[in-house]
């Protein structure tokens, strides 16, 4: 056993694997710990199960990027597999995420209920959208669902783009022409989906409050955006000859790619610890209720 803890005779692979799984760990841990107490007080399926699906993004990302990690001299197809688990999950978490905020104002696109109360207010669309869509429309049912198509559309271009990008790469087809392409057609897509979401909530903000929004929408955004922008910028170090692999195990390609899984092993234990806070069971559990009623008596 005390061979087994002796890290002096651990290599740095070795021991940076070890944190990043302890790091896996502890975030399934937190999100885990999340799950059950909403599976314990089950009382709103609609809401919670999109809670349930959003919360498992950070274990989600932790484990594929370890799985990064353990497999750090794979080929390029190897890596884009696993950057598209991770976009694909991403997407399917942008849907959930509007469904949740239909399912607060008790808006139903497919039953057609939209309460009098928010037809007819007005939506400020912003450039570029603004050469496509008039300046300002009037919220119906039509514009609630055309928001609810732009988010839904990045949950299928990213899977085919995913499948595409995959396949081309082992046929040898993968140049630098298409993967700009992919790239330019993948930031129209998802823009377009966080667009939408922004939108709606900018819309609803009053109605929303008292669901705390803006936390749930942080926890989402801030997991793209640490892994997006610090990818962006390790390529650049890498480009200005700032990261090299002189004193490491790896090439400095497959080091880029071992720095980005470290870093987001680590950061999605910051956010399964946020996402106690952000998607708390209280709503669920009566917590809220009670203290609503001491106010009323108060």
């Amino acid at each position: 056993m005390s061979h087994l803890m002796d890290f002096t005779k651990m290599d740095r692979g070795q021991i940076t694997v070890l944190g990043s799984g302890v790091c896996v760990l502890l975030s399934m841990h937190f999100t885990v710990q999340l799950l059950s107490q909403h599976l314990f007080y089950w009382k709103n399926p609609k809401e919670q199960k999109a809670i349930l699906i959003i919360i498992l993004m950070a274990p989600i990302y932790a484990a594929d990027a370890f799985v990064g990690l353990l497999d750090i001299e794979g080929s390029k197809p190897f890596f884009t597999f696993l950057d598209s688990v991770k976009e694909c999950y991403e997407a399917l978490v942008i849907a959930k995420f509007l469904a949740l905020l239909y399912s607060y104002l008790n808006i139903s696109i497919s039953k057609n209920i939209v309460s009098d109360e928010i037809k007819g207010r007005k939506i400020h669309h912003s450039f570029p959208m603004t050469l496509f869509q008039p300046h300002t429309t009037r919220l119906d049912h039509k514009t609630l669902k055309l928001l609810k198509w732009w988010t839904w559309q990045f949950v299928i271009v990213r899977p085919v783009c995913s499948i595409l990008m995959i396949t081309l790469q082992l046929l040898g087809m993968y140049t630098t022409w298409v993967s700009w392409v992919f790239t330019i057609i993948l930031n129209i897509s998802v823009s377009l989906a966080l667009y939408s979401l922004v939108l709606f909530y900018h819309v609803f903000a009053k109605e929303l409050k008292p669901h705390n929004p803006l936390a749930k929408f942080l926890c989402i955004k801030g997991i793209v955006f640490f892994c997006f922008w610090q990818g962006v910028v390790l390529e650049i170090l890498v480009a200005l000859g700032i990261i090299k692999a002189n004193h490491f195990w790896l090439d400095v390609e497959h080091l880029e790619e071992a720095i980005q899984n470290v870093l987001i092993c680590l950061e999605m234990v910051v956010f399964s610890v946020l996402q106690q806070y952000a998607y708390h069971v209280a709503p669920y559990n009566g917590d809220v209720a009670k203290k609503m009623r001491l106010k009323k008596h108060e």
